[in-house]
């Protein structure tokens, strides 16, 4: 027995949404939604129902003490295949790990990974066609208790909501600015937890790598502003003498999925894989001595994004060798392919979808 309650009105909007050609990166939204509500220490039920405003108390906590957490994944349907979402346990497992850190009650993980199921189930006609394109999946929880009182809410909204969409960097590769003076995390901070105060802080610096044509950042640590942790919403990776490097998470750094699953990939396929403290030093001497090869940016969105400079705020640039990157190249070629269906991961990372009962 489905653990969602369908409203009336959703066949309705579907019937009536089409897609367009172009699609852009989180733009379009799925006509449908999921919502469930938290109240006297318990969560109420899931509904599948029509996409739409959502009404708040001026006062609700979310808007003055930022009590919030989401999540991103995808669902794949590429030559006729899928739908298939990936690896939805583990965001769920992060979901409530943010939760914790933000004050707020765990979501059933049922109520995650059955909800996540079902609006892929429900928009499976609306999943682009192409390599590379997905419906990305988006599921978030805000405090909505009414109060000025600077306490933790008694009060959430869960919900998901689908957007059909196509690459988050359309360029190919990406330039990417190293942040030497604001900072993104601060140990004992909530750096692990995605939330979205992490996305605010890194916006002025956004804006002023945008102002200098670079299209990420790249943070480095509070203390000594040296060690690298990740860019404003995805991981970093390096290839030094040939072996694949990352920073070693921290309780600054966002522990991402594709991260996690490229470490896995990279393994099987022979690659030396490091998590190490790596300093940004160590990088732009590798880069300049030619033992940094190549280096790329990781996350749901941007699935891999290859990095073909670093620059510094006086323009300064550090060029990779293989800027389009044949390690990167492999790799998301080869995470593709599972989580488009064309090759066989490890056991639980893809989860078939079916038509809507």
């Amino acid at each position: 027995m489905s653990i969602i309650e369908v409203l009336p009105e959703v066949n309705e909007v579907l019937r009536k949404f089409e897609l367009p050609k172009e699609v852009g990166f989180g733009k379009i939204m799925a006509p449908i939604m999921i919502e469930a509500d938290y109240a006297d220490g318990k969560w109420g039920p899931l509904q599948l129902k029509a996409y739409g405003p959502i009404t708040l108390d001026p006062t609700a906590k979310v808007l003055h003490y930022a009590q919030e957490i989401f999540e991103g994944l995808k669902a794949y349907k590429t030559d006729g295949n899928g739908p298939f979402l990936f690896r939805p346990d583990e965001n769920a497992k992060r979901f409530n790990a943010s939760a914790r850190r933000m004050a707020m009650p765990d979501l059933p993980i049922e109520y995650f990974v059955e909800g996540s199921k079902t609006i892929t189930s429900y928009c499976s006609e609306f999943i682009p066609p192409n390599s590379g394109e997905t419906l990305y999946i988006r599921p978030f929880m805000f405090a909505t208790e009414g109060s000025l009182g600077i306490k933790p809410s008694e009060k959430f909204k869960f919900l998901i909501i689908a957007s059909p969409s196509g690459d988050y960097f359309k360029s190919g590769s990406v330039t990417v600015g190293i942040e030497r003076d604001a900072v993104r995390a601060t140990p004992g901070g909530v750096g692990m937890a995605k939330t979205g105060g992490n996305y605010a802080a890194s916006l002025l610096s956004a804006n002023q790598a945008i102002a200098k044509n670079c299209q990420q950042i790249l943070w480095l640590d509070a203390v000594n502003h040296s060690r690298i942790e990740e860019m404003s919403g995805m991981n970093f990776f390096a290839v030094i003498d040939g072996k694949l490097v990352t920073p070693e998470l921290t309780e600054t750094i966002l522990a991402g999925i594709t991260r996690k699953s490229i470490l896995e990939i990279a393994q099987s396929e022979g690659f030396e894989v490091i998590e190490k403290e790596l300093l940004i030093e160590e990088v732009i001497e590798g880069i300049k001595s030619g033992k940094c090869t190549e280096a790329f940016a990781c996350g749901t969105a941007a699935i891999i994004t290859p990095i073909n400079a670093l620059q510094e705020s006086d323009d300064t640039q550090y060029k990779l060798q293989n800027p389009e990157g044949p390690v990167a190249a492999k790799l998301r070629k080869t995470l593709l392919d599972i989580q488009e269906g064309r090759k066989e991961g490890p056991e639980g990372w893809v989860v078939k979808i079916n038509p809507p009962v």
